[in-house]
């Protein structure tokens, strides 16, 4: 009897060994990733889920199939073969199906926007796109609080991939969900606040390329509709942003009142911003203005700003492309010299910035001007026959440069 008792013992010991793996254990090391996912989620009897794994396992070997070499969608292993996202699809994917049966619809939707939210990477665009889409357009709880947070990631996916009339459309459909829901999103912000610049962001997009069509009048509905919802999504860099191109369309139109009105409202924006970038754009756009109504004075104090910005802030590039714009003001003031100054202030600064093609232009304006400069200063030695006249351009000659122009800048 102490035998058996004892044999009893040995086993019961043996099978609560923390060493010794289970056969679920043991397949989860010997099996592939793919295999042993599918064998887990229909041994636990969720069909459903099953079959869309198994069909998004074949659609990412259909796109790596056609997929050129040296893209980037080959550049990540195959779904199959990455366990962390099929243990991710496999558990969201089964709380879904099981939400489903009992008919909790807010639920699925929620299981769906979480794997959307997964799959952040740009690698997994079509993932992330496949669950947004499939919480989005559900039949039921497609206008629950997760599925119009999906919309709206849906929205932000197409416009960030080139198709902003698309994202418009979803971007409007939100806004009408959150608008009647008032819900947040899982961050805790106004899902209608999100939507609002969501849409002002593709607004601005279609009206950038209906005026690049020459549909003046679609684009300027485009830009103010844009403009209206960036101020009610309450955040003051999308209105900022959408305000410039505004002024942009409106200054392109010959608006330059109203342009100029908009660059105003930019200039606030971006000084509250401290948007040092954002201000220097909107000082040369605003000059430019200016100069066509034939207001130089206002255009060039605008520069000056504009270049005392970039140094205050080292921004040699902008620096650069100010100080030539300058340059080219005082050249048709007929003020060489001046021009000259900002040419050279425009080379300098295209060197330290490394931008080579402003270099090469600065380098062009300013030689150009300088052999005017010359030419009328010696025209006269050039075209007398006296010795005299000929030993000064010898003189000039053996000396030429900079620095009988302006010394204390040509070191």
């Amino acid at each position: 009897m102490k035998q058996k008792e004892s044999a009893e013992s040995f086993r019961n010991e043996r099978v609560s060994d923390p060493s010794i793996l289970s056969t679920k254990e043991i397949a989860l090391y010997r099996s592939r990733p793919k295999q042993y996912v599918c064998v887990e989620m229909l041994q636990d009897g969720y069909h459903g889920a099953f079959s869309e794994l198994f069909s998004l396992l074949r659609s990412d070997q259909d796109q790596r199939a056609q997929a050129l070499p040296g893209s980037p969608r080959l550049q990540a292993p195959p779904l199959e073969d990455q366990r962390d996202k099929l243990e991710t699809i496999r558990l969201h994917l089964s709380l879904a199906e099981k939400a489903e049966r009992e008919g909790a619809w807010t639920a699925v939707c929620e299981e769906r926007l979480r794997l959307g939210r997964y799959f952040s990477s740009h690698r997994d665009f079509w993932l992330s796109f496949h669950f947004y889409q499939s919480c989005a357009d559900r039949e039921s709880g497609g206008r629950s609080r997760p599925a119009t947070e999906a919309r709206l990631h849906l929205a932000e996916l197409y416009r960030q991939h080139g198709d902003p009339e698309e994202a418009r459309q979803q971007a409007e459909t939100g806004l009408k969900q959150a608008e009647q829901g008032g819900w947040l999103d899982s961050d805790g912000r106004p899902l209608r606040l999100w939507a609002c610049r969501e849409l002002a962001k593709s607004c601005s997009l279609l009206g950038e390329a209906f005026h690049a069509d020459k549909d003046f009048d679609t684009a300027k509905k485009l830009l103010q509709y844009g403009s209206k919802m960036a101020l009610e999504g309450e955040d003051r860099c999308v209105e900022g942003e959408v305000v410039f191109k505004q002024a942009l369309s409106l200054q392109s139109l010959g608006d330059h009142g109203a342009a100029r009105e908009a660059f105003s409202t930019c200039l606030q924006i971006f000084s509250e911003l401290q948007d040092v970038n954002a201000l220097v754009r909107n000082y040369k756009a605003t000059a430019k203005s200016w100069e066509s109504e034939g207001n130089v004075q206002e255009a060039l104090r605008l520069l000056e700003r504009a270049a005392d910005t970039c140094r205050s802030s080292g921004l040699q590039g902008e620096l650069a492309d100010v100080c030539l714009n300058l340059g080219n003001i005082y050249r048709h003031l007929s003020q060489p010299k001046r021009a000259c100054q900002y040419f050279l202030q425009g080379y300098k600064a295209a060197c330290s910035a490394g931008d080579v093609t402003l270099l090469q232009e600065a380098q062009v304006k300013l030689g150009v001007t300088c052999a005017h400069i010359h030419v009328r200063q010696y025209s006269g030695d050039m075209q007398a026959a006296s010795s005299t006249s000929v030993k000064r351009l010898v003189s000039w000659k053996e000396t030429r440069g900079l620095q009988d122009l302006f010394p204390d800048l040509a070191e």
